[in-house]
């Protein structure tokens, strides 16, 4: 079996900065004053915080819950979820594929959100996994801090309710995209995982469309989408394949260039709240060690010093 070489994965670390929670957690049970149990208290996002505090009500089942100052910003740090980053990303196309049910797939193959985003079309299980990983934006700081509100008008516990606020944000985080998952896209139901179902002759006008999108990303590049009847993934046995359409090095290159640059250039401003991605290391990695940027930055790549590698072949 001939082994797969080249760069298997371009993984990356995020610096990102800002000020204030971009991402909330909503209200949370908590015990207020006199041991009661309030539910006024809104939290953000907390890596590994439970608002229990370990203890119980003998006989009775009752856990008895933190208060709200109760927090260890270091042990249990503010975070944004990747479902969050992940919605800003790809903004532009966030509700794009609502639409998609009745309408041809081609348009959105042969854009961000085919090649990068991934879908699901639950009316007709069209689906392509996205070869983009992201890991959640943990903050590094901890300035995080307790406020009391109170609301205009009449004064009752009810009109008063609290929050856990922070201050400036700093943010570490990781990703990956993935070779393999990015270089096929598959046009078969053979192994579940048909992008779009086509009729006999359609595959060569996808792939044109999906090319011609891929080279309006970088002109300069001679990207390539084609079309073949039985690509089959490389060390399989009885090279049984299917219909899809495989990108060339060009291809895959463009649209990693264009996916870090939507990275570097994110930033979120949600009400009195914001984020930016300040600083993003690029790995360029061709070994076997899935996100050795976590581990060792001496081992990395910055730049692509092979080709892409090759996962599938026509047959």
């Amino acid at each position: 079996m001939q082994k797969v070489t080249g760069i298997k994965s371009v993984d990356f670390k995020i610096t990102a900065l800002g000020h204030g929670v971009v991402n909330w957690n909503g209200p949370t049970t908590l015990t207020g004053d006199g041991g009661k149990t309030v539910d006024n208290h809104t939290l953000p996002k907390l890596r590994g915080y439970t608002n229990l505090t370990g203890k119980e009500k003998e006989g009775t089942g009752y856990k008895y819950k933190k208060e709200a100052t109760d927090i260890d910003f270091k042990k249990t740090p503010l975070y944004i979820s990747q479902n969050c980053i992940r919605h800003h990303l790809f903004r532009d196309q966030a509700f794009d594929i609502h639409y998609a049910a009745e309408k041809s797939l081609q348009g959105v193959l042969a854009s961000i959100t085919g090649l990068i985003r991934g879908f699901v079309v639950p009316s007709s299980q069209c689906k392509r996994t996205s070869p983009l990983l992201m890991e959640d934006f943990v903050d590094e700081l901890g300035n995080g801090n307790f406020e009391q509100f109170g609301q205009a008008g009449e004064r009752d516990s009810s009109s008063f309710f609290s929050k856990t606020t922070f201050g400036d944000t700093k943010y570490i985080s990781y990703g990956s995209i993935s070779i393999e998952q990015l270089q096929f896209i598959s046009l078969d139901k053979k192994f579940d995982r048909c992008a779009m179902v086509i009729k006999d002759g359609q595959g060569e006008e996808v792939a044109q469309a999906v090319q011609d999108f891929i080279k309006t990303l970088n002109p300069d590049l001679n990207s390539q989408a084609t079309f073949h009847q039985n690509y089959v993934r490389g060390g399989t046995i009885f090279e049984e394949g299917e219909n899809g359409i495989l990108l060339n090095n060009d291809a895959i290159q463009a649209l990693i260039e264009h996916s870090l640059q939507m990275i570097s250039e994110l930033s979120i401003r949600q009400a009195k709240s914001y984020m930016y991605v300040d600083e993003i290391l690029v790995d360029y990695n061709d070994s076997h060690k899935m996100m050795r940027i976590k581990r060792d930055e001496g081992d990395i790549s910055e730049q692509a010093n092979s080709d892409y590698a090759i996962y599938f072949y026509a047959k």
